[in-house]
């Protein structure tokens, strides 16, 4: 199902298991993140912008790599 917003960006819902949702939940607690959909999207911004910037440190990449994986997104 897809959502559009008054600022013209499209969402879409993209499922995960309800463990790993709560999980990332508690993770989140005090970061700022405003939910699990803003976190995911900001791990996943990283990762793909990193494969663009040859700048980027791998530490920073390997870093967020095993986040997800830790998470269960990869």
């Amino acid at each position: 199902m897809k959502v559009k917003r008054e600022n013209k960006i499209t969402f879409t819902t993209v499922s995960i298991p309800l463990t790993l949702f709560k999980k990332t939940e508690k993770h989140i607690e005090g970061t700022g993140f405003p939910s699990v959909s803003s976190y995911v999207a900001f791990l996943l911004r990283m990762i793909l912008s990193d494969k663009k910037t040859s700048d980027k440190s791998n530490y920073e990449t390997e870093m967020i790599k095993k986040k997800l994986q830790e998470l269960g997104y990869i």
